[in-house]
Formats: C-alpha cells, sequence, structure tokens
C-alpha cells in the first residue's frame, strides 16, 4: 500500500477570480527549487480519518487552524513519488493569516554529519491566483486544482 496523506486546500473566488491557499516547504533544501510550494497536507496517523488529518495539518503547518466550515472531498492524488494524497477543499473568503508559524523538523545538515538542525515544515503560505498556483505547486498537485477548477 502506498504511503498515505490528507490535506486542506483553501479556495475563494469564482471563475477567473478562484485562488486557493498554498504554502511553501521549509528548510534549506526548498529555497531555489521550482514547484516548492503545496497544499497544506500530512501523513494520515493510524485511526485517523483524512478529513481530521487535513484539518490537524492544516494547523500544524499554518500555525492556527482551518477556518470554520464543512470542507468538501475533493479526491485522491497520486504523486510522483507514488504517494496518495486526499484533498479535502473549503471556501474560505474571509481567512487571513498574518504569521505562519509552522511546526519544526529536525535535519541532518549537512547529511552524515551528526548535526541536526530544527527547520519549518512551511516557511510561507499566502493565497494566489488558480493559474499562478499550477506553475508553484508540486507536479502531483496540479490534478487537484484542476480538479477543483473544473467542480463547477
Amino acid at each position: 500500500m502506498p504511503p498515505r496523506s490528507a490535506g486542506l486546500l483553501l479556495h475563494r473566488g469564482t471563475g477567473p477570480s478562484l485562488e486557493v491557499f498554498v504554502a511553501h516547504m521549509g528548510g534549506p533544501f526548498w529555497r531555489r527549487r521550482p514547484r516548492a510550494w503545496s497544499i497544506p497536507k500530512g501523513e494520515i496517523e493510524a485511526g485517523e480519518d483524512t478529513q481530521a488529518t487535513a484539518l490537524r495539518e492544516f494547523g500544524e503547518e499554518i500555525g492556527i487552524p482551518a477556518p470554520d466550515g464543512t470542507p468538501e472531498l475533493l479526491g485522491d492524488f497520486r504523486q510522483a513519488s507514488g504517494k496518495v494524497v486526499t484533498v479535502w477543499t473549503l471556501d474560505a473568503p474571509d481567512f487571513v493569516v498574518e504569521v505562519v508559524r509552522s511546526n519544526t523538523v529536525s535535519l541532518e545538515l549537512p547529511r552524515g554529519s551528526g548535526r541536526f538542525v530544527e527547520v519549518p515544515e512551511v516557511d510561507d503560505a499566502r493565497w494566489v491566483p488558480l493559474a499562478e498556483a499550477r506553475g508553484l505547486v508540486a507536479a502531483g498537485q496540479v490534478a487537484a486544482l484542476d480538479a477543483l477548477a473544473y467542480r463547477g
């Protein structure tokens, strides 16, 4: 069974004014890489349903809880790594984040050195037009953006 994650894709507006809320992956490996933005998401814990995972991970990665509302299932999307991400979506026209306060992860830098540093999982997050987001997010997540756009 492939690894599984779940995420929450906030959106606002319609048609050509549709925007999505995406997060920039933190740490030194993502600073200059293309497609370093992502739907806030994370690994599903044992016994946890995908909606609960999406809401929990949003809070952990952005630093504040997801906005109120009932998320709708957008679907399952396979990433290049083989991981399957279940994406939920929520209309959040009034959602604002002043400062991203992500949880951190420990990385060995440089690899094999025995020296560990704490880096944020996410170092930025913002609203972007859907067309722009297609060029920013990890390639395997573009299908989720397209599914949102085609929902009607």
